[in-house]
């Protein structure tokens, strides 16, 4: 999903990078592009700001684009700019996810593309090593190395799998079709705890945004209940749902504002007691297929010599 981001969003507590000069409301330059800060409130999508506060205590709103994790930024300034280039050029796997997969796009709906990555070898055991992710901050672009990527799957991450059944797929190698052709082995009951989680979770901030603020983000609130719709999907018919086909204009109107919260909350309570049914009755094993994505990810490796 494109901005839940839950895997693409930093936690509280993540020590990060400014990509920018933190400046105050007067435009004065508080601290310079390259300062450390941790972020102490995140936003509930990738287009919001995050807060950060640098060592002096000072405290700053910056979107995702404006920050990088401390760990990773360390780990790219080992590499030339020569290397992450050429990182870029062994992407084995590009697709699109967000309102555009979803088929719930508008006009100006940004194209969120997301991908795999296969370093060469001998990078990846240097002492240079690779990073988790490359991210394009200009097109927003993310693409997560292999290992990364099929390890964020076997925990049925719902961004991920999305990628794994993203009708709009824009690049594949002989590698990655052999990864699709066996996506349904990603799938177990850990979908269960990881949607139901996080709809949860989610929908009571939603709430205390209602409570504390007297509104709330509708576009969060319609990803949310196409998340909930799309797990039940996953347990009881075993494949990932990306396209939201006869929910949309209802999830349209969720988006424009137009239904009431009481009836949204009373669809999610509808909706919750579907997934528990199908999670009672689903034929997912109870963990995903360990042994063969092993197995494909040292193929993998072998063809990365």
């Amino acid at each position: 999903m494109q901005n839940q981001g839950v895997h693409l969003l930093l936690s509280v507590g993540t020590q990060v990078v400014t990509q920018v000069e933190v400046r105050d409301t007067d435009g004065k330059v508080i601290h310079p592009r390259g300062a450390v800060g941790v972020v102490i409130q995140s936003p509930a999508d990738y287009w919001h700001s995050y807060r950060v506060r640098f060592l002096d205590g000072f405290e700053a709103s910056l979107k995702r684009a404006e920050l990088a994790i401390l760990s990773q930024y360390q780990q790219q300034q080992q590499q030339s700019p020569l290397q992450e280039c050429q990182l870029m050029d062994h992407v084995i796997y590009r697709c699109v996810i967000g309102s555009r997969a979803y088929g719930l796009e508008l006009a100006d709906s940004d194209t969120d593309r997301r991908g795999i990555y296969l370093p060469p070898a001998e990078l990846h055991w240097s002492l240079f090593g690779v990073p988790e992710q490359l991210e394009n901050s200009e097109t927003q672009d993310c693409y997560w190395e292999l290992q990364k990527f099929l390890t964020m799957a076997l925990k049925a991450n719902p961004n991920i799998l999305e990628c794994l059944y993203s009708p709009l797929v824009e690049h594949t190698t002989p590698l990655a079709t052999e990864m699709l052709a066996m996506r349904e082995k990603f799938l177990s009951k850990l979908v269960y705890q990881t949607y139901s989680g996080y709809v949860a979770s989610q929908f009571k901030k939603l709430q205390a945004d209602l409570r504390n603020k007297g509104d709330v983000k509708w576009k969060h609130v319609m990803h949310l209940i196409r998340l909930l719709i799309s797990g039940i999907i996953v347990l009881r018919d075993g494949y990932v749902p990306v396209r939201v086909e006869v929910h949309r204009d209802t999830l349209l109107s969720i988006r424009r504002g137009e239904l009431p919260l009481d009836d949204i909350e009373k669809w999610r309570l509808e909706l919750n007691r579907e997934f528990d049914e199908a999670f009672e009755k689903t034929r997912l094993p109870d963990r995903p297929d360990y042994p063969a994505v092993n197995a494909f990810l040292l193929r993998a490796r072998r063809s990365a010599l």
